[in-house]
């Protein structure tokens, strides 16, 4: 065969792009492990903690590069969460090592071919643009030599001393109102606001934190910020892909803060199988809109935000379903 014959046209590579993750996430799924929850700190897992970045920009990954580059430390050993391609290790002064096995990421946007361009212009209308998803190889640190101290060192992980502290920041910079009672989590998108039972009823203080970014998740998603689809109803297929979103919106902003992410709602694996069996897109959407969620939250200066959050009693677990019906968990 041809070498021009066996070329994978652009929209089958993206579609069998879709597909590879979008397996390997199912596969992960069904074995009852949740991407997004990696094993930080156990044993063969050297990595702490945190969001995977490019050690040559400093810029962070997002989306579902987030996924993949956190199964590959966790899978490799690897000893920290910084990438390079083979050209900026050069570019660096160092070298991939000969032998070592890259990791796939990518890169998606759209554009607007020339000729659509043009007959925008000569119609007066908007243009149309046309998705494309490229592979890129990425090398974790470790599998370099050569590299500068600066950029080969990992990062020291975040004083235990300062974790919550800095997550309650986070929560208050937000604005978001959040009521303090009850016996169950939730936000109300009819009322905005966000109920969370006291810490105590915690068997360690940060899961309260872990269970109060996973609301501030679905925060994120409504009209006036985000707009998400909040729309769906329990069982339905947008309340499943919107539930996802929040699980990985925590997951994300745990590791920013150095709080090892834990599993809240394993209840839905089969809800989010079902939706990614029907969609191959499913799960690299939900991924980008909880990059998205994430970078809104962080980016709230720790003095400004909206008001600070209420104090106030939450709606009872007593109080009629038609009251609690628009909590999503």
């Amino acid at each position: 065969m041809s070498r021009s014959s066996a070329r994978v046209r652009p929209g089958q590579d993206r579609a069998s792009l879709y597909s590879e993750i979008t397996d390997k996430i199912i596969t992960e799924l069904e074995a009852g492990r949740l991407p997004w929850v990696q094993s930080w700190g156990a044993s063969g897992a050297g990595a702490a903690v945190g969001l995977p970045k490019n050690a040559a920009t400093g810029r962070r990954y997002s989306g579902i590069n987030v996924l993949i580059l956190w199964g590959a430390v966790i899978e490799r050993g690897y000893s920290g969460q910084a990438w390079l391609t083979f050209r900026q290790a050069l570019a660096l002064g160092g070298n991939v090592r000969k032998g070592e096995r890259g990791t796939t990421v990518v890169y998606a946007d759209r554009f607007v071919p020339e000729a659509e361009r043009e007959r925008a212009d000569r119609d007066g209308d908007e243009p149309s643009s046309i998705p494309f998803l490229k592979r890129f190889t990425v090398f974790n640190t470790d599998q370099c030599d050569g590299l500068p101290d600066t950029i080969a060192s990992t990062a020291p992980p975040v004083p235990e001393s300062l974790i919550l502290p800095q997550a309650e920041a986070l929560i208050r910079a937000s604005g978001a109102e959040i009521r303090i009672g009850g016996d169950r989590a939730f936000y109300s998108v009819i009322g905005d606001f966000i109920q969370v039972p006291p810490p105590q009823a915690y068997f360690e203080p940060v899961n309260w934190h872990r269970t109060a970014l996973h609301e501030l998740g679905h925060w994120s998603g409504a009209a006036r910020r985000l707009a998400r689809d909040m729309s769906g109803g329990f069982g339905s297929a947008s309340y499943a892909k919107e539930e996802l979103v929040a699980e990985m919106t925590a997951a994300f902003l745990c590791a920013s803060l150095g709080i090892v992410p834990t599993v809240r709602h394993a209840d839905y694996i089969g809800s989010w199988l079902e939706v990614l069996r029907d969609d191959d897109r499913a799960i690299i959407r939900a991924a980008s809109a909880a990059s998205k969620a994430a970078d809104y939250l962080l980016a709230f200066p720790a003095d400004e935000g909206e008001p600070e959050a209420s104090s106030g009693l939450a709606i009872p677990a007593s109080a009629p379903e038609s009251q609690r019906a628009a909590g999503v968990p």
